[in-house]
């Protein structure tokens, strides 16, 4: 099993309205292998905001046929030039783990 998380630096201020976006479901959650989908902001940032969104998959394979797909490319890409400009996102960071050990209540 693996984790991915994106990290999203968010203009001060901005975190709630980011973090809305992903109150919905989305076409991610219809993928093969996809097991839930967690988003955290980060508390007491000083120069900017931080949002997680973490997403949990069985593995590699079924995390990046999602990351291939038609859904993701068209997600990605619906922003226009004027849009990105105005944006409140001032930059990201994929990470991958690789998920090793998880406790769940007895």
């Amino acid at each position: 099993m693996i984790k991915v998380v994106n990290t999203l630096r968010v203009k001060k201020g901005k975190v709630n309205e980011v973090a809305a976006l992903f109150q919905k479901a989305k076409a991610v959650h219809t993928f093969d292998g996809f097991v839930f989908m967690e988003v955290l902001i980060k508390e007491n940032t000083a120069e900017y905001d931080e949002l997680q969104v973490c997403t949990t998959w069985d593995d590699h394979a079924s995390f990046e046929v999602w990351r291939e797909s038609r859904e993701t490319r068209k997600a990605h890409e619906s922003q226009n030039k004027e849009e990105k400009e105005d944006s409140p996102i001032l930059g990201t960071e994929l990470s991958i783990f690789e998920v090793f050990v998880q406790h769940h209540p007895a």
